[in-house]
């Protein structure tokens, strides 16, 4: 099966970036467009066709694109993300899904941001974060339930998306920072803990059975090594301070 991976290129205006849980540290622009540039090429290594999108002086966050959209294989649902700066990215983002799948959008006053949705076959988890709120949650659930899907609400607190407590390795298995997400909440599939040194190292992504790490989080990558996972590595420093992670710079998707 072909996979896409649409991405964004990054904004000139990245140091106005949205920040919640960081400091705001410089940002070398030259710097962070080489590591996003190496970012594609890795997942062209991981079996992905890149596709970029444009962005503009007025979309900071603009290349973190998981947070404008959630694929699934039936469709695409547009969000609408929690930061009011951020929701002109999501019209392009509609017009290059929709050309692939069926496109639907999360209307008001329901605010949602992609990288609080955790999809691991049919189960479905979304964070309650400062950017998503409850009447998404139950627009996910109506959206997806026809599809067979099971949409179940966890708490995030201490971290700005659900996705920097937690992401999955394969079908049974999640990579989760235990101080930032209880791993209770995610039923009966296993865990695996960050190494106690890296707290921000549970954002990993998964394509098929490889998978793409940051390179700032070298324990963790050495357990999951040892471990039989296929890991390669990527530099993203420079997105690391707009609060940025692997799976937020790409939209992955199956033809």
């Amino acid at each position: 099966m072909a996979v896409l991976a649409l991405t964004r290129e990054i904004s000139p205006a990245i140091v106005r970036c949205e920040l919640t849980h960081v400091a705001r540290l410089p940002i070398d622009l030259d710097r962070a467009r080489a590591q996003h540039a190496a970012y594609e090429r890795a997942l062209g290594a991981l079996g992905c066709t890149v596709e970029r999108l444009e962005a503009g002086d007025e979309m900071p966050d603009s290349v973190f694109i998981e947070d404008t959209a959630v694929v699934f294989g039936e469709l695409a649902i547009v969000t609408r993300p929690g930061a009011e700066s951020r929701r002109g990215e999501t019209e392009a983002v509609a017009q290059a899904l929709h050309r692939r799948r069926g496109v639907v959008c999360i209307e008001p006053p329901a605010t949602i941001d992609g990288g609080d949705v955790l999809t691991i076959g049919r189960s479905v988890f979304v964070g309650r974060s400062t950017r998503t709120n409850a009447a998404a949650v139950q627009q996910m659930q109506d959206v997806l339930a026809p599809f067979g899907y099971r949409v179940s609400e966890v708490g995030v607190a201490g971290c700005l998306h659900l996705k920097s407590a937690a992401t999955a390795l394969d079908d049974e298995t999640l990579l989760i920072n235990p101080d930032w997400i209880p791993a209770d909440v995610f039923g009966g599939f296993r865990t695996i803990r960050v190494h106690r040194l890296e707290p921000a190292g549970a954002n990993i992504l998964r394509v098929g059975s490889k998978l793409l790490y940051a390179a700032a989080f070298p324990r963790t990558c050495d357990a999951l090594v040892s471990r039989g996972y296929h890991v390669g590595t990527v530099d993203v420093s420079e997105l690391a301070k707009a609060e940025g992670a692997v799976t937020c710079c790409s939209l992955i998707m199956g033809d």
